[in-house]
């Protein structure tokens, strides 16, 4: 079976971690925070606000 999401980059800051992260299904971009006891993960926006989109 194959995996839903797939880690695009991953870099660390300030004792956290960000990653970006695409759904594999629809190629939507995520943006998953993790560190210092928070966590999240929200659709990555570009600069007009339109959800980021990979295309296939």
């Amino acid at each position: 079976m194959k995996k839903r999401f797939a880690v695009k980059s991953k870099e660390h800051l300030s004792g956290g971690i960000i990653k970006i992260i695409i759904d594999t299904e629809t190629g939507v971009n995520y943006i998953m925070t993790s560190g210092l006891g928070l966590s999240g993960m929200t659709p990555l926006l570009d600069q007009k606000g339109n959800v980021i989109v990979d295309k296939s």
